[in-house]
């Protein structure tokens, strides 16, 4: 049964809702026009349907931050925040599709006074996602824009059989932590033909430890057919204290950016407490990538020190790569890179080294060509040295 929503606010489209869910599941359905909003609760067995010209905004940032209320985010609220636009903790066979629009309505948390150029100035208090979904199943995103979020995007946390298809992911660059989608300890995700365009990571597998006694596991995601564009990463896997990424395909991609293409960092500085390192990522492959970047075409990165569990079997295929700095490859002496390949990669490196590798096992390389562009011209100068040779 269908459940039109006329009246534009937010109040009118979570009644819908609600009655949609007493009578066992619906499609809720808002006409054209703008619904300003705050937190709207998923329920089971519901579709959100957006028309074209449909548009939940979230209202002004600066007087409605009690109207995103917190959210379970069970365990771990990233970025300090479990404030979000559209909620869906622990329900099942929900959808949000449509051609229409939901925006945040960033540029109101923040303080633009800033330099030109740099990013907007963070406010103190906890900034609002636009679409939270934590331990819900049978998931369906279709045709929407989400637009304009003050923090991440998208957050998927605990989440099982999520498809999503046909949506645009845009924000203003000058925003923080304007991640696109967040997928963490998920399985069974499928994202295709999708555009993003963020202030941060477009696309971001992790598996924290919502309680660091049960263990979590990102796996089977598959991403096809995407257009990535950041002053971030475009695809960026894992944090040092996450547990077990694994399994997971990225196939027909275009990145363009400031910052990196595929990002795999393991640092000191995102490290929890009373761990050295716990983060253990495989059998992930990368086919068919167009990459036009400022900084790494692809980085995996362990700092000195940090002993994770594994980074292994990485295989990346057929890349056109136009990046600012090289391919990076290490590993660390206690946790060496294992299995990695790389197989007809070609393009150019605005450096004097096109492939930096250290510590690292089993390196395959097969149909490389590349060409470093630049490098430090050190002017001719002579020495005086005793050799027999400088006599002549």
């Amino acid at each position: 049964m269908d459940y039109i929503v006329s009246q534009k606010n937010g109040e009118a489209v979570q009644q819908a809702i609600d009655n949609a869910a007493r009578a066992g599941g619906g499609k809720v359905v808002l006409e054209p026009g703008i619904y300003p909003s705050g937190t709207i609760y998923m329920r089971d067995n519901i579709e959100l349907h957006l028309c074209a010209g449909a548009v939940i905004f979230g209202r002004e940032g600066s007087d409605s931050y009690d109207d995103f209320s917190p959210e379970a985010i069970h365990g771990v609220a990233p970025e300090k925040s479990q404030k979000c636009l559209i909620a869906a903790d622990s329900v099942k066979n929900i959808a949000i599709t449509g051609d229409g629009e939901i925006n945040g309505n960033g540029l109101s948390f923040y303080d633009t006074n800033v330099p030109e150029g740099e990013c907007f100035e963070k406010p103190p208090h906890p900034r609002p996602r636009m679409i939270q979904m934590v331990n819900c199943t049978n998931v369906r995103l279709d045709g929407i824009s989400v637009m304009e979020s003050p923090n991440w995007n998208i957050y998927l946390a605990l989440c099982r059989d999520v498809k999503i298809r046909n949506i645009r992911v845009m924000g203003d660059h000058r925003f923080n932590n304007g991640d696109g989608i967040d997928m963490d300890s998920c399985s069974n995700v499928v994202i295709s033909d999708s555009i993003f365009n963020t202030s941060d990571d477009c696309m971001i597998l992790r598996a924290i430890r919502h309680d660091l006694n049960i263990p979590s596991i990102c796996e089977q995601i598959t991403v096809t057919n995407c257009v990535l564009n950041s002053r971030c990463n475009g695809i960026r896997l894992g944090c040092p204290s996450d547990d077990t990424i694994r399994n997971c395909s990225f196939n027909n991609i275009i990145f363009k950016g400031t910052g990196s293409g595929v990002h795999c960092e393991v640092p000191l500085r995102y490290l929890r407490q009373n761990c050295t390192g716990y983060l253990n990522i495989y059998n992930i492959t990368f086919n068919n990538f167009n990459i036009d970047c400022g900084r790494y075409p692809i980085r995996i990165g362990i700092e000195d020190g940090l002993q994770p569990r594994g980074i292994e079997n990485l295989h990346f295929n057929n890349f056109i790569i136009k990046s600012g700095l090289p391919i990076y490859l290490k590993g660390s002496a206690k946790t060496p890179l294992k299995n990695i390949s790389l197989n007809n990669i070609s393009g150019t490196v605005n450096s004097d080294d096109p492939l930096h590798t250290q510590f690292v096992r089993n390196l395959k390389l097969e149909k490389i060509d590349l060409s470093a562009e630049i490098g430090e011209d050190v002017p001719f100068k002579r020495i005086e040295w005793e050799s027999w040779e400088t006599k002549f």
